[in-house]
């Protein structure tokens, strides 16, 4: 299956996904985008998605740049140490 076809956001302008700036219009645009991905059947897949393939930018799986940089930190930790 792909995951995309059934994204809330599949028929929608990607623009509102790609906020310009973290304040100002810029944030009510990222929450508008964080409020589709709320109703989306497939927001882990998406965030999923959007962790292994390093997204810098836009709203992927509800989540933001820095949620996702934060999330790809932990994960990291836990790995190193899950190797100990």
């Amino acid at each position: 299956m792909n995951w995309r076809q059934h994204a809330a956001c599949a028929r929608m302008d990607p623009d509102l996904f790609f906020p310009v700036g973290s304040s100002g219009p810029g944030a009510l645009q990222r929450e508008r985008a964080k409020a589709v991905c709320r109703t989306c059947p497939v927001i882990q897949e998406c965030l999923d998605w959007a962790l292994r393939a390093g997204e810098t930018s836009g709203v992927w799986g509800g989540t933001c740049e820095n949620e996702r940089r934060e999330l790809a930190r932990r994960a990291e930790r836990t790995r190193r140490y899950a190797d100990r």
